[in-house]
């Protein structure tokens, strides 16, 4: 069912994702999230309309759409506005629970097992998700999407600008990241750098 990104993105905050593989099963609790509008908003992928690259971001709800960027690092968003219509919430944290030897091999042996979903590069690639996961069913194997039994109510949950985001996007006048307050494994917040000063960020 389509869910506005904005109403969507604190519902997902304790949900648990599952990746089953011939590697294990690798499960991810959700505690950092970023909802994106589509054609409404300047910080989506979809701003400038339908592209082959942004095509599964337009729907159907429930699935994943799966980018690759920096040149390296792959990205997953669990889609949710209309089917046609972009919107969807960038996974940006979360802490492992299950399979944390083969999230360990797959990110190369982080310092802390904390660092091993934090960040949306590092928890594409502790899931072992990539491009080929672009539009799989989040509800059906090998992926398994379980909402939390009781969400995450007003108060419960920070709010602020999205991580990384130049121009108007990135303003505090959208204060659209949203993360469980208290959880180790939140992304610290960066701004968005000048271009010739960015680097790769994970």
């Amino acid at each position: 069912m389509a869910v506005n990104p904005l109403k969507a993105a604190p519902l997902l905050l304790g949900a648990f994702l599952t990746h089953r593989s011939e590697d294990g099963a690798v499960t991810v609790r959700i505690t950092e999230v970023e909802a994106y509008r589509g054609a409404e908003d300047p910080g989506s992928h979809a701003f400038r309309g339908r592209t082959a690259r942004n095509a599964s971001l337009h729907g159907p709800a429930g699935t994943l759409y799966v980018y690759f960027t920096y040149g390296m690092h792959y990205c997953a968003n669990v889609v949710c506005g209309d089917d046609g219509r972009a919107g969807g919430v960038l996974l940006r944290a979360g802490e492992l629970v299950d399979g944390i030897e083969t999230a360990r091999a797959r990110r190369g042996g982080p310092r802390s097992d904390l660092d091993l979903a934090r960040g949306p590069a590092r928890l594409a690639q502790a899931l072992g998700l990539d491009r080929r996961f672009d539009g799989a069913d989040l509800f059906a194997a090998p992926l398994t999407l379980e909402l939390p039994e009781a969400p995450a109510a007003a108060g419960e949950y920070a709010t602020g600008p999205r991580v990384g985001l130049s121009g108007p996007g990135g303003s505090a006048e959208y204060p659209w990241r949203f993360w469980l307050p208290g959880e180790p494994t939140v992304s610290k917040y960066r701004p968005a750098k000048p271009p010739a000063a960015r680097k790769v960020m994970g």
